[in-house]
């Protein structure tokens, strides 16, 4: 690309970094190369408006695969609005039935298409979308396309139709998040891989214990940890007491909250104490709290990926004789919750830590653990 061509590209790179402390951009060039000026200038509106964090992460997210979509599949960038046949296309393309392609493999996403989108890395799993996805980043497109003042065919029966028959045609299983739930238990075996003081133990020891205890943690909220949402807090004494470091984190807007709403979880005693010794021996006194680390054990000046963050935790699975495949980070929320049941915590109480504003969404977790031992289930000793 010549120099000429480069002033657009930079120019939405900056403006990206003037909404990296709302939105985390770790792939800020390669976003400035894919989004349009007008794409930059809806996810700022977005942010002025005072958009949740993690719905605009999504919508951020969601809006490059589209366009990275759109060009490998049309050669050209996303349409605004879309017509119903693009609409259309985006649903075949990844809404498919895998005998049908083993019989025709011109049956789904094209070839070049996929190769395209894998090589960028947008594309990562194999085989069609779960239905939930697409739902999700064709709602993404309608929202971003009604923020333009434009309307779309989100709505037609065509589309409607053209889902429901895909789904229908094949149907896959709904998995869990995380298949087990990363219980104390869970987490001890987990910590204990972490036992040296090298940069990358004390990291991941401060980021599991940080996750679990401050009522587990989105591994969103974690990656996007920063040094000024830490608040020093007075301590609290032990059973002997003996002081424990107590420490608030500001989460700001999350993705239960509204409006300007601050949520605020505390920690106390050694998540405090593992977190305070990454910081010192990173040498992180601002910005980003959690950032990779290289080769040679030079610290990133940028945070980690939320993927990083899974990563992490099925790597420590693994070490710990554990199959990776039952966790993800998610068992750190469902963890929390059950953990709390088996400690007799109530539920009310261990939602004021997890932040979750459903009860029935947090009692799933809660309840399961505590139904095993209730008198419902021994009616008969």
């Amino acid at each position: 690309m010549t120099s000429s061509g480069r002033g657009p590209v930079d120019r939405r790179a900056h403006e990206l970094d003037t909404i990296a402390a709302v939105l985390p951009l770790e792939r800020r060039d390669e976003l400035a190369e894919l989004l349009t000026d007008q794409d930059v200038e809806t996810l700022r509106h977005l942010v002025n408006e005072g958009m949740g964090d993690n719905t605009l992460r999504a919508l951020t997210s969601d809006l490059a695969y589209l366009q990275a979509w759109s060009l490998a599949a049309t050669g050209k960038s996303l349409p605004w609005p879309a017509p119903e046949a693009l609409l259309l296309k985006f649903v075949a393309h990844h809404l498919w039935d895998p005998q049908k392609r083993a019989e025709n493999p011109d049956h789904g996403m094209p070839a070049d298409v996929e190769q395209n989108l894998r090589g960028q890395g947008f594309l990562k799993a194999i085989g069609p979308h779960a239905p939930n996805t697409v739902r999700r980043r064709l709602a993404s497109w309608s929202t971003l396309t009604k923020w333009r003042g434009l309307d779309g065919a989100f709505a037609s029966p065509a589309l409607k139709s053209a889902i429901r028959l895909a789904i229908r045609a094949a149907p896959r299983q709904r998995l869990r998040k995380s298949a087990k739930a990363v219980t104390g238990d869970v987490l001890a075996k987990l910590l204990a891989t972490c036992a040296t003081d090298s940069l990358r133990d004390l990291r991941d020891r401060a980021i599991l214990m940080v996750a679990f205890a401050s009522g587990g943690r989105r591994r969103s909220e974690i990656a996007g940890l920063r040094r000024e949402q830490l608040t020093v807090e007075a301590s609290i004494p032990d059973e002997g007491g003996s002081p424990l470091p107590s420490l608030a984190i500001h989460l700001g807007r999350t993705k239960t909250s509204s409006g300007e709403q601050d949520e605020i979880v505390y920690l106390t005693g050694r998540p405090v104490e593992a977190l305070k010794a990454w910081m010192t021996a990173a040498k992180i006194e601002s910005g980003s709290v959690f950032r990779g680390i290289g080769r040679w054990g030079t610290v990133s000046r940028h945070a980690l990926d939320p993927q990083s963050v899974n990563a992490i935790l099925k790597q420590r699975a693994e070490m710990a004789g554990l199959d990776s495949s039952d966790f993800s980070a998610h068992g750190l929320r469902s963890g929390y919750l059950t953990e709390a049941a088996n400690r007799g915590i109530p539920l009310p109480e261990a939602m004021e830590q997890s932040r979750h504003r459903s009860v029935q969404q947090a009692s799933s977790y809660h309840n399961n653990a505590t139904r095993r031992s209730g008198r419902a289930a021994r009616l008969i000793p």
